[in-house]
């Protein structure tokens, strides 16, 4: 499963949720005006790699039968 491009990309948006996720954590503790704008950039920027992820894992448990019958 491992080698699966699929399951490769899964993986890297994941990597990309937590990394945005932390920037914009990282962001909106510093405070002030700049701060708040980039912090919501990013957020909504997680959303978008988050919402990404959720579609490919959907996809992969469709190819893979996900239904365990």
């Amino acid at each position: 499963m491992a080698q699966d491009p699929l399951f490769i990309a899964i993986m890297l948006l994941c990597l990309g949720v937590v990394v945005i996720l932390a920037l914009g954590l990282g962001s909106f503790a510093k405070g002030g005006k700049d701060s708040s704008v980039r912090s919501n950039k990013m957020m909504r920027l997680r959303i978008i790699v988050q919402a990404c992820a959720v579609v490919l894992i959907l996809i992969l448990v469709a190819i893979r039968g996900g239904g365990g019958n």
